[in-house]
Protein backbone atom coordinates (compact mmCIF):
# COMPACT_ATOMS: atom_id res chain seq x y z
CA UNK A 1 0.00 0.00 0.00
CA UNK A 2 1.27 3.30 -1.53
CA UNK A 3 1.09 6.87 0.24
CA UNK A 4 -1.71 7.67 -2.38
CA UNK A 5 -3.77 4.37 -1.03
CA UNK A 6 -3.31 5.47 2.38
CA UNK A 7 -4.33 9.29 2.11
CA UNK A 8 -7.65 7.90 0.20
CA UNK A 9 -8.18 5.10 2.90
CA UNK A 10 -8.08 6.99 5.57
CA UNK A 11 -9.61 10.32 4.08
CA UNK A 12 -12.37 9.53 1.93
CA UNK A 13 -16.17 8.60 2.94
CA UNK A 14 -16.44 5.58 0.37
CA UNK A 15 -14.74 2.25 -0.18
CA UNK A 16 -15.86 -0.13 -2.96
CA UNK A 17 -15.07 -3.59 -3.66
CA UNK A 18 -13.56 -4.21 -7.34
CA UNK A 19 -11.90 -7.02 -9.51
CA UNK A 20 -8.47 -5.79 -9.33
CA UNK A 21 -8.64 -3.35 -6.04
CA UNK A 22 -5.43 -2.49 -4.41
CA UNK A 23 -6.30 -3.93 -1.04
CA UNK A 24 -6.92 -7.87 -1.16
CA UNK A 25 -9.54 -7.33 0.98
CA UNK A 26 -11.88 -5.60 -1.25
CA UNK A 27 -11.41 -7.55 -4.32
CA UNK A 28 -14.84 -8.58 -5.31
CA UNK A 29 -15.27 -12.14 -3.00
CA UNK A 30 -17.29 -15.38 -5.38
CA UNK A 31 -19.04 -17.67 -3.85
CA UNK A 32 -20.12 -21.24 -4.50
CA UNK A 33 -24.07 -20.98 -5.14
CA UNK A 34 -26.15 -19.67 -7.30
CA UNK A 35 -26.82 -15.69 -7.05
CA UNK A 36 -31.24 -16.58 -6.07
CA UNK A 37 -29.87 -18.86 -3.64
CA UNK A 38 -26.86 -15.93 -2.65
CA UNK A 39 -29.44 -12.74 -2.86
CA UNK A 40 -31.94 -14.83 -0.86
CA UNK A 41 -29.42 -15.28 1.71
CA UNK A 42 -27.67 -12.23 1.83
CA UNK A 43 -31.43 -10.42 2.40
CA UNK A 44 -32.48 -12.53 5.04
CA UNK A 45 -28.85 -12.01 6.89
CA UNK A 46 -29.36 -8.12 6.67
CA UNK A 47 -33.18 -8.04 7.56
CA UNK A 48 -32.14 -9.84 10.62
CA UNK A 49 -29.23 -7.60 11.35
CA UNK A 50 -29.52 -5.23 14.24
CA UNK A 51 -28.90 -2.07 12.67
CA UNK A 52 -29.87 -2.66 9.22
CA UNK A 53 -32.84 -0.96 7.46
CA UNK A 54 -33.19 -2.71 4.08
CA UNK A 55 -34.14 0.25 1.58
CA UNK A 56 -34.45 -1.21 -1.69
CA UNK A 57 -34.21 -4.57 -3.08
CA UNK A 58 -33.88 -5.64 -7.00
CA UNK A 59 -33.68 -9.15 -7.72
CA UNK A 60 -33.83 -8.76 -11.34
CA UNK A 61 -30.34 -6.59 -11.10
CA UNK A 62 -29.08 -8.44 -8.39
CA UNK A 63 -29.15 -5.25 -5.80
CA UNK A 64 -29.67 -4.35 -2.23
CA UNK A 65 -29.57 -1.00 -0.90
CA UNK A 66 -29.73 -0.88 2.96
CA UNK A 67 -29.09 1.82 5.56
CA UNK A 68 -26.54 -0.09 8.31
CA UNK A 69 -26.11 1.45 11.61
CA UNK A 70 -22.92 0.25 13.42
CA UNK A 71 -20.32 2.84 14.92
CA UNK A 72 -21.24 5.37 12.13
CA UNK A 73 -24.77 5.14 9.85
CA UNK A 74 -23.45 3.85 6.39
CA UNK A 75 -25.15 3.62 3.42
CA UNK A 76 -24.36 -0.20 1.76
CA UNK A 77 -25.24 -1.08 -2.01
CA UNK A 78 -24.52 -5.00 -2.61
CA UNK A 79 -24.44 -6.51 -6.13
CA UNK A 80 -24.62 -9.85 -6.47
CA UNK A 81 -23.56 -11.14 -10.24
CA UNK A 82 -23.42 -15.31 -10.93
CA UNK A 83 -20.33 -15.54 -13.39
CA UNK A 84 -21.01 -19.39 -14.11
CA UNK A 85 -23.06 -21.34 -13.17
CA UNK A 86 -22.31 -21.89 -9.22
CA UNK A 87 -20.01 -18.91 -9.20
CA UNK A 88 -21.60 -15.77 -7.52
CA UNK A 89 -19.49 -12.38 -7.36
CA UNK A 90 -20.57 -10.38 -4.48
CA UNK A 91 -19.55 -6.35 -4.40
CA UNK A 92 -19.73 -3.82 -1.97
CA UNK A 93 -20.32 -0.29 -2.04
CA UNK A 94 -20.07 1.40 1.10
CA UNK A 95 -20.33 5.59 1.72
CA UNK A 96 -20.11 6.79 5.35
CA UNK A 97 -22.69 9.65 6.61
CA UNK A 98 -21.15 12.43 8.43
CA UNK A 99 -20.50 16.16 8.97
CA UNK A 100 -16.71 15.41 7.93
CA UNK A 101 -16.22 14.68 4.42
CA UNK A 102 -14.19 11.34 5.42
CA UNK A 103 -14.20 8.63 8.02
CA UNK A 104 -10.56 7.65 8.65
CA UNK A 105 -10.63 4.30 7.03
CA UNK A 106 -13.97 3.21 8.70
CA UNK A 107 -16.25 2.18 5.21
CA UNK A 108 -12.48 0.57 3.78
CA UNK A 109 -12.55 -2.02 7.40
CA UNK A 110 -16.37 -2.00 7.19
CA UNK A 111 -16.35 -4.41 3.54
CA UNK A 112 -13.85 -7.54 5.32
CA UNK A 113 -16.29 -7.71 8.25
CA UNK A 114 -19.25 -7.97 6.08
CA UNK A 115 -17.43 -10.65 3.93
CA UNK A 116 -16.37 -12.56 6.76
CA UNK A 117 -20.18 -12.56 7.56
CA UNK A 118 -21.28 -13.73 5.12
CA UNK A 119 -18.36 -16.33 4.82
CA UNK A 120 -20.22 -17.88 7.09
CA UNK A 121 -23.62 -17.63 5.97
CA UNK A 122 -22.30 -19.23 2.36
CA UNK A 123 -19.64 -21.57 0.51
CA UNK A 124 -16.80 -19.05 -0.05
CA UNK A 125 -14.59 -19.95 -3.35
CA UNK A 126 -10.91 -18.77 -2.25
CA UNK A 127 -9.10 -19.19 -5.34
CA UNK A 128 -10.77 -17.72 -8.10
CA UNK A 129 -7.96 -16.11 -9.75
Amino acid sequence: MGLRESFEKLFNNHSETSEQHWDKQLQTHYFKTTKDKAFQTIESYFRNKPGCDIIATSKEHGEISLFFKGKRKTFIIITIIMVKPFQTAVDFSVTTESVIPFDLGYSHKLIPKLYNQLKKEMPYIENIR
